[in-house]
């Protein structure tokens, strides 16, 4: 099968239930925004932007378990900001596992693979040696690590940690190969440490999906290459979405990188261009979501907007009208329910009834509406049926041009900062050294991100 049929069976039985007791309106997945303090500054998320005054807030634990109930979504995808910074991270996942959902942790990577380290050390025994061993041989931890696994204390074997289940991904942010990556995430190394975090926990048994949002720069053929080199690393599944010029992104891009958001994000008819292979792409690789939505996104079809069925809960309560735009928020998910005008937002026969929705595409606004019919079209059902029971793709063969493909940015000396970088080290470069390196740099990363933004996250790094 495609996907787990536990997983399947219950999205499925969800659906029935709800189209049999005629529910107008009813949660498929929760986006759960505990916080939105992040250790990256992505260009094109205007997340820590829009709530720049709040990101040392955080919801509750209890509070985070207590909206999953209210909404009864059956997958809860755990957002921000970054997840794993929030203290409660393991708390969270095991409360949302004992309420039976199935859960996607949506990370950017960094911290995956102190998180599987603690997993190792909670649940040592000489059993697990040959994963340790593996795992030095693949230098996915080091003989410290090793050594810290194998000699953990009462206090470490107790701690509640992120184990592997059938029911939880890892979801990574991959937004392309290694120098488009690192470009967007604005810090050189992520996609590598992506990528070993990823190894890592294939090894320890977890289950791996992948996060990407498409760009204007962003060429198919890189697309291409990346569901080869992610298929190969035996990722079990990818979301890919459209990039969508949101209020806050858009005024972050202007303000903090002094770029124009037109060069940088998709209109309608450049993400039908972009997505044109979306189908096939579908049949090679395990993509989460419909056939349906691929269709919408290939430009074969037209599709309502179901923003109500992926409702976003954070610090301020629940966000409407959608993950992207914010008009208010709600303490209740039936209260947002019942006081949103719907009808108010989305694109309907190729008008948009807010000007902010006439290019959006995105996979939180759309994929839903493929699943739960509010645009059929005869064969639809059958449609998402075979394609979700249909035989899983199998891996792409892992090579060393598509490893090599792969890596092309700071591992082979041609990360973003390089040419900045170049040109600040360069004897020649006297007093007009910062100038030339500021004017190459930009030439260099093209409409992604400014050079300020670029430095001051290596900076951190």
């Amino acid at each position: 099968m495609r996907f787990p049929f536990a997983l399947s069976a219950k999205i499925a039985g969800h659906i029935i239930k709800h189209k049999l007791k005629r529910t107008p309106k009813f949660a498929m997945v929760l986006q759960l925004e505990p916080l939105h303090t992040c250790n990256l500054t992505c260009t094109g998320c205007g997340r820590i932007r829009e709530y720049s005054t709040n990101l040392k807030d955080m919801v509750p634990l209890e509070k985070c378990l207590a909206v999953a109930q209210e909404c009864e979504a059956p997958m809860v995808s755990i957002c921000g900001g970054e997840p794993l910074i929030y203290p409660k991270i393991e708390e969270l996942v095991a409360g949302l596992l004992a309420q039976g959902r199935v859960i996607y942790i949506c990370t950017n990577g960094v911290f995956m693979r102190k998180k599987m380290k603690d997993y190792l050390a909670a649940i040592y025994s000489p059993a697990i040696e040959p994963t340790l061993e593996k795992l030095l041989a693949e230098k996915l931890i080091s003989d410290k690590d090793a050594e810290t696994i194998r000699t953990a204390d009462g206090a470490a074997k107790k701690k509640t940690v992120i184990r592997p289940s059938t029911w939880m991904y890892w979801n990574v942010h991959v937004d392309g190969l290694e120098f488009t990556h690192d470009l967007i995430v604005e810090r050189e190394g992520v996609f590598k440490e992506c990528v070993e975090a990823i190894k890592m926990a294939k090894i320890c048994g977890y289950q791996v999906a992948t996060n990407t949002t498409v760009y204007r720069e962003t060429e198919v053929r890189e697309l291409d290459d990346m569901f080869k080199f992610l298929s190969s690393l035996e990722v079990d599944g990818h979301t890919i979405s459209p990039g969508y010029d949101y209020d806050a992104a858009k005024k972050d891009m202007a303000s903090r990188l002094g770029k124009d958001p037109k060069e940088f994000f998709l209109t309608r008819d450049m993400t039908r261009q972009k997505f044109a292979k979306i189908e096939e792409w579908g049949k090679l690789f395990t993509i989460f979501g419909t056939p349906v939505y691929q269709e919408f996104l290939a430009g074969k079809r037209e599709l309502t907007c179901t923003a109500w069925a992926i409702p976003t809960y954070n610090i301020k309560g629940w966000k409407a009208p959608c993950y992207l735009m914010t008009d208010g928020h709600y303490d209740g998910y039936q209260e947002m329910l019942a006081k949103v005008n719907w009808e108010k937002y989305g694109v309907v026969d190729g008008v948009a009834r807010d000007p902010r929705c006439e290019h959006c595409m995105v996979h939180c606004g759309y994929d839903p509406s493929g699943a739960l019919g509010t645009s059929y079209q005869p064969g639809d059902n059958w449609k998402n049926f075979k394609y979700n029971f249909g035989a899983k793709p199998k891996p792409f063969p892992a090579t060393s041009e598509l490893t090599q493909r792969a890596f092309n940015g700071v591992t082979i000396g041609k990360g973003h900062l390089a040419t900045a970088q170049a040109a600040v080290t360069s004897p020649a470069a006297g007093a007009r050294g910062a100038f030339s390196a500021k004017e190459q740099h930009e030439e260099h990363v093209g409409t992604f991100c400014g050079s300020e933004g670029d430095v001051t996250a290596d900076k951190k790094a």
